[in-house]
């Protein structure tokens, strides 16, 4: 549409390829200059073997295997700590106060990991003390750090695992009864720890809704017997559940009773 006009008046036309040319023809010597300014380093990639030096290959294993356990970071954070629990029922304590997105994500989800860093902090500074630290003076292997580092979070989960759900998983594995919790493997415990802290979080939920739960029955009976059925009961009830909540302290009662669980 647009060109068929330009073509019905030339000199309009004219000034429009002359605009395009010029437009193109700076594109043209800013790319050319540039390219001239600032040239590419080139960059060379040489696969070669290393069979007759097995201590590279074995630095190069080193390598990868630190690079896995560095994408794995956030998993373990999220699945092999308190981080699991805090954070579910912080989301539940939102819904049941019916604030909708109060508080945001972020700060649920950052005040979760300052209290798994205040819960696991006894943990952390076993594994520092046990295994890292040897490591990095050169008095044990790297195994034996991995196996050190492991057995304070494999105490911290048997802990809160239930019995029940250690149990599930060794039977779905097809493997014998371990006699001594020691000889759980962490394959058999971390999903069970898992499903035991989502039950655990569960729980913690429900009772935080019972209060709510009620209140948000009494307003809907009294708006009823009103007969004021078109008034939403969420109005009236949210600002009875902030008050509620703040007259009994809930921030203290709910993230203190979160870290004494963990005891």
């Amino acid at each position: 549409m647009i060109l068929d006009v330009l073509k019905k008046d030339k000199k309009i036309y004219r000034k429009y390829l002359i605009c395009i040319m010029v437009i193109f023809g700076l594109v043209f010597f800013a790319s050319s200059s540039w390219g001239q300014s600032f040239s590419v380093p080139s960059i060379s990639l040489n696969v070669g073997d290393s069979g007759d030096e097995p201590g590279k290959a074995a630095v190069v294993i080193q390598l990868l295997f630190l690079l896995t356990v560095l994408s794995l970071a956030p998993a373990i954070l999220v699945m092999l700590t308190s981080f699991t629990r805090i954070v579910v029922v912080l989301s539940l304590l939102r819904h049941a106060l019916g604030t909708q997105q109060i508080p945001a994500n972020q700060i649920v989800i950052g005040l979760a990991l300052f209290l798994t860093f205040f819960i696991m902090t006894p943990v952390w500074s076993e594994v520092n003390s046990q295994a890292l630290q040897p490591y990095i003076r050169e008095e044990i292997s790297a195994e034996r750090a991995f196996d050190m580092a492991a057995q304070p979070i494999k105490n911290f989960m048997l802990k809160q695992a239930r019995e029940k759900d250690i149990a599930l998983f060794i039977k779905i594995s097809k493997e014998e009864m371990p006699k001594k919790p020691d000889e759980i493997k962490l394959p058999v415990l971390m999903p069970a720890f898992v499903i035991s802290e989502l039950k655990t979080a569960f729980q913690i939920g429900f009772m935080i809704y019972l209060p709510f739960l009620i209140l948000d029955m009494v307003i809907a009976s009294v708006l009823l017997s009103m007969g004021m059925m078109m008034l939403p009961p969420i109005m009236i009830s949210l600002p009875f559940k902030l008050l509620l909540f703040v007259l009994v302290d809930g921030w203290n009662l709910i993230i203190g009773s979160l870290v004494q669980s963990f005891a």
